[in-house]
């Protein structure tokens, strides 16, 4: 398809039975002018069959391990003025599309808009009750203490996502994290009141589950965000003062583990950065 609208980039990686699930949702889609991206990092599993489908643009890389890297990858051959990622094992409701891209069309200085997401683990779903934070606007503030936005619920301007340079491709885990703070410190977001993409968890490995915790991915990456200059400077003595809060937090369980190591090398960076005068 020649200039798409919306390029969807899927990262992929030994989830073949996941997969095919996701890009079946995305066929299923009642909006049609997109091209569908699959990068597989490296799987040795069937994934390579996708090759096959005419309706997919399949890439294959060296596996890397690295999820920002690998969709960084898909955004480098998208094609279309609008960009969404779907993780392997989510999937979105027919009419994802169809809400998103007329609103996102309608608010040209927005970056993105995003979702609600259904949680469902194995056969249950997860209630999101809880779940209370500031979803649209400017919720850069609530986006520190967590990752507030689902990579597999964003429509953006691939555009911005140029601009700020995409996903950190050395941060194994939190690489969303990161690059969503980068866009809430500079921009307004859309949030879309629904329910349009499933969040799926079961007893396949996620890079979450696999370290057990994500919490020092998270210290990592506002560490690399003051470090590297990547915020507004309005929005670092903010971003500083969250550091601090979820090392003090994060750095008693660590040495209970045994993480002595990681706590000292985290308390030597944060006096770097307060001699620096960040």
């Amino acid at each position: 398809m020649d200039n798409p609208r919306v390029s969807i980039i899927i990262p992929a990686y030994n989830r073949y039975p996941l997969l095919t699930e996701a890009v079946e949702s995305v066929r299923a889609q009642s909006f049609w002018d997109f091209e569908l991206i699959v990068v597989d990092d490296g799987s040795d599993d069937e994934t390579p069959r996708l090759r096959n489908d005419e309706d997919i643009r399949y890439l294959q890389i060296p596996h890397c391990g690295m999820p920002g890297a690998v969709r960084n990858r898909g955004v480098e051959a998208a094609q279309g003025e609008y960009i969404a990622f779907l993780d392997s094992d989510d999937l979105w409701l027919p009419e994802k599309l169809a809400r998103q891209v007329p609103l996102l069309d309608a608010q040209p200085d927005v970056p993105l808009i995003h979702t609600r997401e259904h949680w469902r683990r194995g056969a249950k779903t997860v209630s999101q009750k809880g779940q209370k934070h500031v979803r649209e606007g400017n919720i850069f503030s609530d986006a520190l203490w967590k990752c507030t936005i689902g990579p597999s619920t964003v429509l953006m301007r691939k555009a911005v996502f140029e601009e700020l340079g995409g996903f950190d491709e050395s941060l194994e885990v939190a690489e969303d994290y990161e690059f969503w703070l980068r866009v809430t410190s500079r921009y307004l977001v859309s949030y879309l009141d629904e329910a349009l993409t499933v969040k799926r968890a079961g007893d396949w490995e996620q890079l979450s589950e696999k370290h057990g915790q994500i919490e020092g991915f998270r210290i990592e990456a506002l560490f690399r965000l003051l470090e590297q200059d990547r915020l507004p400077r309005d929005c670092r003595h903010e971003t500083r003062a969250m550091l601090q809060k979820k090392l003090r937090i994060w750095s008693a369980g660590a040495i209970k583990r045994g993480r002595d190591e990681d706590v000292r090398g985290f308390y030597d960076r944060l006096e770097r950065l307060n001699r620096s005068g960040e």
